[in-house]
């Protein structure tokens, strides 16, 4: 398998890795759907040649038009992120949280939206971006480090979904669910991850943290 001709979806897409995963999928042949909230902040990704769509990608109602209008998706990749913290445990404002909490949404609204599209592709991967602050949280980001559990934890949710559906089918395992975990975002080291996801067997990737 290769990524060549797959359809992808980058939810949330406006970000620098946004635009590498873009140029980079583009060249080997995929076919690239980018959302973002947005038409100005998706025009970097439009040049890249994706096909841009506005869109939020922490909205499930959002993310569940685009799927119907979309049908056939063979990767989902939620990119919204963000960073808040500092000043220990008492720096930890809901206002803050709040800044950080639709990057979860992101995660919940793209796997509810496209988990049919997913199971059905054949070679469907859902993968997110994680931190190793989920292992080693700090008091001064304890906010982003509770998010980034939050969204690992519903990401393996997605990948035991994945495995259930495929059992009770009786047929072998073609999705996977895939966090990976860096210490600070090396768009370098996510490019060809994510690449590889669709050189490998669902059956070996599916509940897998990759560190990057």
């Amino acid at each position: 398998m290769s990524v060549t001709e797959r359809t992808i979806l980058l939810a949330g897409a406006t970000s620098a890795s946004g635009i590498a995963l873009t140029e980079a999928l583009v060249a080997r042949g995929a076919r690239v759907i980018a959302t973002g909230r947005s038409a100005e902040r998706l025009t970097p990704v439009s040049d890249a040649g994706a096909q841009a769509v506005v869109a939020d990608a922490a909205s499930f109602e959002d993310m569940t038009a685009l799927a119907e209008h979309l049908g056939a998706v063979d990767g989902v990749i939620p990119l919204v992120g963000g960073w808040r913290g500092g000043g220990g445990l008492a720096g930890q404002s809901d206002d803050d949280l709040d800044a950080l909490l639709p990057a979860f949404r992101a995660v919940r609204a793209t796997s509810r939206a496209f988990d049919t599209a997913l199971r059905a592709s054949g070679a469907g991967r859902f993968a997110i971006v994680s931190s190793t602050a989920v292992a080693r949280p700090l008091a001064g980001g304890a906010n982003y480090a509770s998010v980034k559990a939050a969204s690992e934890a519903w990401a393996r949710a997605v990948a035991q979904g994945y495995a259930k559906a495929a059992r009770d089918a009786g047929e072998p395992l073609e999705a996977a669910s895939v966090v990976f975990r860096a210490k600070g975002l090396d768009v370098a080291a996510l490019v060809p991850a994510v690449l590889s996801l669709w050189e490998t067997d669902a059956a070996e990737l599916n509940d897998r943290v990759i560190d990057l």
